[in-house]
């Protein structure tokens, strides 16, 4: 099993930042490899197992699951149930955490999966830095943020 994480703290307090990515469908306003996401199959997006198809920027096509949703621990968890990328048994968790001494957030983000070929640190490279880097510090743009 192979597992990747990515953590960084935002200067914006956990109410501002769980607002942001609180919504299922809501992935391609803040990372950049998704240009489009659509929920799918009747779902809205709030409901536990509702399924989101993602259209990467180079036309890939990835389609995931709602699994969890905290909104007290506000944290999610999602898994992807069909991808171009040989995974299997991807499940992914964002977290978020108040850092109180300062009103900022702390948020981590962490992916598991069987890569079934190729070299699994490509993988954990294109998750890390492609996919969970690269929104958090998308994300911390957009919040007005130094990240």
């Amino acid at each position: 099993m192979s597992k990747v994480y990515v953590s960084a703290v935002l200067d914006a307090p956990i109410g501002r930042v769980w607002a942001r990515i609180r919504e299922f469908n809501g992935l391609a306003g803040w990372v950049p490899a998704v240009a489009a996401s659509e929920i799918v199959g009747g779902g809205t997006g709030e409901a536990l197992g509702s399924v989101r198809v993602l259209t990467l920027g180079d036309g890939g096509i990835v389609k995931e699951r709602l699994l969890a949703v905290d909104d007290f621990d506000h944290s999610y968890r999602y898994s992807i149930i069909e991808s171009p990328l040989p995974i299997e048994n991807y499940v992914a968790r964002i977290a978020l955490k108040p850092v109180t001494s300062s009103d900022r957030t702390f948020v981590e983000w962490s992916g598991e999966f069987d890569v079934l070929v190729g070299d699994p640190e490509d993988l954990r490279k294109l998750f890390g830095e492609g996919v969970y880097g690269a929104g958090l510090a998308r994300l911390a743009e957009i919040l007005g943020t130094a990240g």
